[in-house]
């Protein structure tokens, strides 16, 4: 089992940068599947990007491609996302999640989640 804390969230303007992280602890970190996910208020949450347990697989959403970068430090326990070019479309609560398995944008295929970080981008 693994738990989750993001940290990184906050107040960007338009063309922005932020950079979120979410550290992990457990002895399994290493061999999770880790991906965002975001939910603005009224909306689904929605699939962002997600990296594969040995970091050289990576998927990105339409919406972030080009923008949005994630890695992850394993021998750190601690996943990442890099954000630039942001936009008032990014606002949202950015949620880190976990799974064995592939990389998936469906959230109810990720048991492991973090309690989320206010990301809020201004135009």
């Amino acid at each position: 089992q693994v738990q989750l804390v993001e940290s990184g969230g906050g107040l960007a303007q338009a063309g922005g940068s932020l950079r979120l992280s979410c550290a992990a602890s457990g002895r399994t970190f290493s061999s999770y599947t880790m991906s965002w996910f975001r939910q603005a208020p009224g909306k689904a949450r929605e699939f962002v990007a997600g990296i594969s347990s040995s970091g050289n697989l990576y998927h990105y959403a339409d919406s972030v491609e080009g923008r949005f970068t994630i890695s992850r430090d394993n021998a750190k326990n601690t996943f990442y996302v890099q954000m630039k070019s942001l936009k008032p479309e990014d606002t949202a609560v950015y949620y880190c999640a976990g799974r064995s398995g592939t990389v998936v944008g469906v959230a109810a295929a990720y048991p492991y989640w973090g309690q989320g970080t206010q990301v809020t981008v201004s135009s």
